[in-house]
């Protein structure tokens, strides 16, 4: 039974690795696959699959709700020149090439991967890198290595929402590990990024720097995520003020006094959105009055038990609680009416700004939008037909006490195959739940090594890498990308199942 209910899976790993479709084609084909095998099968009947779909409507909308609103934002401030100016501001501070490097591929590369993300930081750090001398294979590869730290808790939490909505834990019990595993890898990913523009002698000039601003960056994200509880934040605020870090680290490493020159927009009023965007989360989130008052319209609809004719029972219980109008995308969504609002009294949008913000959003997110729901409704419909329990004990009984191991590697795969975080924990989560339960393994842990061997994995999807070429005049020449990222991303990988295999030891 664990093979049949390994089938869906597969079938997406084959179509999309070996015959190159794309996400929400093999998505589709692994839904349906899905569909027949729990009815067939599993004994998975009308009433059974009627609640599985309507789980995964509402966990499909919890996500979505972020992912449409976060890019959003990104396409207002960047049809103002926002993002543009921030980008100009960099490259003036030094002319040292691995602080630039580090700087701009690593530490704004992250920024944007906090605000925005979806191959967002790859697309824009790659042509500012190669407006620098550096070639394009490097001006791909340095973002690419940077930003992955950040995916998890960037895109304003998208792919950490939909960890908590498919497991079903709390974020207070999975963020603290999922923060601390991102945390060391952003420690491990600065001299990454120094060996990628320069080899070892850069890594060894730039190492002190390179050390510093991931400590910080790292520390932040957890302070934000696991401490303060603004997970959404997390990555968005660690780029933040690490871009402010990161300028005075390289200021003092270079000696240098001038001011930095840049065209258009000033940099304060630039960066206003996000710091609205912070404003307001704080508000409404931290604030117990504004809290209780807006987060008074909740979406939780109960799901009575279910048995299945193979005689598998899915407990009865409730979708996590969507609050409506405190939820993360519609903050999101507060901040980017505000934010153009801003932009607009300040004259920095010429005609046709609405229509162009809001076709390219529409344009964006449909296609990850229809993966995101495809993947969602097979998971859905594996969990409430036994399918996911069925893998589970397969995988149990097959990997036994190394399963801590190898669960960064099934989150790392899932992302490849799709190309994005969110996905890989929409489809693994749950399995990843309910082997750690069989196998006694502390299920905070196991799930922090799944969306963090997928954040790390997901820079190397074929999905992405075809985007950051196509902006660095690599295309047709994705294959030399990714020979050249794989073997940074596997370390990255590696260094995530070490530190799962310590926590087991330490915390199980």
């Amino acid at each position: 039974m664990a093979i049949l209910a390994a089938l869906p899976i597969l079938l997406i790993l084959v179509l999309m690795i070996g015959l190159r479709w794309g996400a929400a084609r093999a998505g589709a084909a692994g839904y349906l696959a899905g569909l027949l095998i729990a009815i067939l099968f599993f004994g998975a009947g009308e009433t059974a699959l009627a609640y599985a779909h309507t789980k995964a409507l509402l966990l499909s909308l919890d996500v979505l709700m972020i992912i449409w609103a976060a890019y959003l934002l990104y396409r207002v401030t960047d049809e103002a020149g926002a993002i543009r100016a921030i980008g100009q501001a960099l490259p003036g501070l030094t002319a040292d090439r691995g602080l630039q490097a580090l700087l701009i591929g690593w530490v704004f590369a992250s920024f944007l991967q906090g605000a925005g993300g979806f191959g967002v930081p790859v697309a824009v750090v790659a042509p500012l890198l190669t407006g620098l001398g550096f070639s394009p294979l490097t001006a791909v590869l340095i973002p690419s290595i940077g930003h992955g730290w950040a995916v998890t808790f960037g895109s304003l939490g998208s792919s950490f929402n939909a960890l908590l909505s498919t497991s079903g834990m709390s974020a207070a019990a999975l963020a603290p590990l999922s923060a601390l595993f991102l945390g060391l890898a952003c420690l491990v990913t600065g001299p990454m990024v120094a060996h990628a523009a320069g080899g070892w002698p850069v890594v060894h000039s730039t190492l002190v720097p390179a050390m510093l601003i991931g400590l910080f960056m790292g520390a932040v994200q957890f302070g934000v995520a696991a401490i303060a509880g603004l997970w959404n934040l997390g990555a968005f605020i660690a780029g933040l003020t690490g871009l402010a870090f990161g300028v005075w680290i390289v200021r003092i490493r270079s000696h240098e006094t001038h001011r930095n020159k840049t065209t258009g927009i000033a940099l304060p009023l630039a960066l206003s959105a996000y710091l609205v965007l912070i404003a307001l989360t704080a508000l409404i989130l931290l604030v117990p009055v504004i809290k209780g008052w807006m987060g008074q319209v909740v979406i939780a609809v109960p799901f009575p038990e279910t048995t299945t004719r193979m005689g598998y029972i899915s407990p009865a219980g409730t979708n996590r609680p969507i609050h409506l109008f405190t939820h993360a995308g519609a903050i999101l969504s507060y901040s980017s009416l505000i934010a153009f609002w801003i932009y607009n009294r300040a004259g920095l949008y010429p005609s046709g700004s609405i229509r162009r913000i809001l076709g390219g959003t529409l344009r964006s997110m449909m296609s990850s939008s229809l993966s995101i729901l495809e993947m969602v409704a097979m998971a859905s419909v594996m969990s409430q037909s036994g399918m996911t329990e069925a893998l589970a004990q397969g995988m149990a009984s097959l990997a036994g006490p190394g399963f801590a191991l190898i669960a960064p590697w099934i989150g790392a795969i899932g992302a490849f195959m799709t190309g994005s975080n969110t996905n890989s924990n929409v489809v693994f989560s749950a399995l990843q739940l309910r082997t750690a339960q069989l196998l006694g393994d502390n299920p905070a842990i196991i799930l922090a090594a799944q969306t963090s061997g997928a954040a790390l994995a997901s820079v190397a999807a074929p999905t992405k890498v075809v985007v950051g070429a196509s902006t660095a005049g690599m295309a047709g020449k994705e294959g030399e990308v990714l020979r050249a990222l794989i073997g940074y991303t596997l370390l990255l990988v590696f260094f995530i199942s070490l530190l799962t295999g310590i926590g087991i030891l330490l915390l199980n």
